[in-house]
């Protein structure tokens, strides 16, 4: 049963090596991570999945102690899914569980066992929910680290340039994380979202099936859209 969770952004700017001088815009979002991930070791979870959208090449399971590294964005910065186990990994996390990884490891993370999961943005709301309800009973107490941005079309210089559409949007996911309002997060479009460049939406999805009669309340810990992405982080528990 899903006893927490956390929901934060994965841009690799989060990483202060990536976002070199840009790297104290985010420091309030950074703090906020470290708060989010306060909440699930104090849920004393017998397990931490980590959800994030992926490319098609970083879908599906990723044991723990895979590792990940920010090379391809211009550092030398190499992480773990949490701690080695020995096995050797087949292949290397996507960025947003990359991400994760950093978060997990600067906050020193060893609570209990991680595994990831990544999520295609083509996934249907269905069988999201249905990833989510499976997830959920993985174990006695499960946890769930979510990662993924809301729209990318908050401003003119935004990486999908201004939408309208994107403000409303924003809110209305802020609103949903921020209340643990399950069958609004259902009900996110995600043909709107894909246009909106919203790479949270499959992973959002999936919390909300987990969280399926388990009665978590929400707190919304950020709100803000630096670079005219929307990013959030939010706790259930």
């Amino acid at each position: 049963m899903l006893v927490a969770a956390a929901v934060c952004p994965c841009p690799p700017l989060l990483v202060p090596e990536v976002a070199a001088g840009a790297a104290p815009e985010l420091d309030p979002a950074r703090a906020a991570c470290a708060d989010a991930l306060g909440v699930l070791a104090a849920a004393r979870p017998d397990i931490l999945v980590v959800v994030g959208p992926a490319e098609r090449d970083g879908r599906g399971r990723h044991p723990q102690g895979a590792p990940g590294s920010f090379r391809g964005f211009g550092v030398d910065v190499a992480v773990r899914l949490g701690p080695a186990t020995g096995a050797a990994a087949e292949r290397e996390l996507p960025p947003s569980l990359a991400v994760a990884a950093w978060l997990l490891e600067r906050t020193g993370w060893a609570d209990a066992p991680i595994e990831g999961l990544g999520v295609g943005e083509p996934l249907e709301p269905e069988r999201c929910v249905e990833t989510g309800r499976e997830l959920g009973a993985r174990a006695g107490r499960v946890s769930l680290l979510v990662m993924g941005d809301a729209s990318a079309c908050r401003t003119l210089k935004a990486p999908g340039y201004l939408d309208e559409r994107a403000a409303p949007f924003d809110a209305a996911v802020a609103r949903a994380l921020g209340t643990a309002d399950v069958a609004a997060l259902q009900s996110l479009d995600p043909g709107l979202a894909y246009e909106l460049k919203a790479s949270g939406r499959a992973p959002w999805q999936v919390l909300a099936g987990a969280a399926e009669g388990a009665g978590l309340e929400g707190a919304l810990l950020y709100d803000d859209a630096p670079y005219g992405v929307g990013y959030l982080v939010a706790t259930w528990s």
